[in-house]
């Protein structure tokens, strides 16, 4: 089969995790949905997480030097996507959640969400239409019904994931094989 060309704005990794990205604006929660993210360094544990420069929460991520990184299960899916619609300029988001904090005071965290990150902010890259912050994970925080074996297990965190750009939602699927494992065969 051919190859058909797309234009660069037309792709994006595929698929992309959904998060809730929390900072505290005005003495208040304050939380956005976020799919730019991923983890980028392994020592010390950095995230980066891309947010439009017209977001309400920036400023506060910029003035705190800290932000969460809440990963929600699909029983939060409508919140989640609440929280892309509505800015929290316009929309007061501080009773959506059961808001908990850990070290970072101006952090806050979303009790119901299966993984929850606090982050202290290192580095702001500017791109040309959005910010790109790179935060330390300070603490991560979940339960134990979300491991096995003493480790996060994504199928009982019940995650789901965005595609773009048709914009929907997917729950995680079925576990396929171990990585940086199942492929040792090819090399023989």
């Amino acid at each position: 089969m051919e190859k058909i060309k797309l234009g660069p704005k037309a792709v994006y990794p595929y698929p992309m995790p959904m998060a809730l990205v929390g900072a505290t604006v005005d003495k208040k929660p304050n939380f956005l949905a976020v799919a730019w993210l991923s983890r980028v360094n392994m020592t010390p544990p950095i995230m980066a997480v891309s947010l439009g420069r017209k977001s309400y929460t920036l400023p506060a991520i910029e003035k705190n030097g800290v932000f969460s990184i809440c990963f929600p299960g699909i029983d939060l899916m409508e919140e989640a996507d609440f929280c892309g619609i509505y800015s929290g300029l316009e929309t007061d988001k501080s009773n959506l959640f059961n808001i908990f904090f850990g070290q970072l005071e101006a952090a806050p965290m979303i009790k119901e969400c299966p993984l929850c990150m606090e982050c202290k902010l290192v580095q702001t890259i500017e791109l040309q239409t959005n910010n790109l912050y790179l935060g330390e994970i300070v603490a991560a925080y979940a339960e134990e019904r979300f491991m096995t074996g003493g480790k996060l297990d994504i199928s009982k965190m019940n995650a789901f994931v965005l595609t773009m750009p048709d914009n929907n939602y997917w729950k995680v699927g079925h576990h396929m094989g171990k990585a940086w494992d199942m492929g040792r065969h090819l090399f023989g």
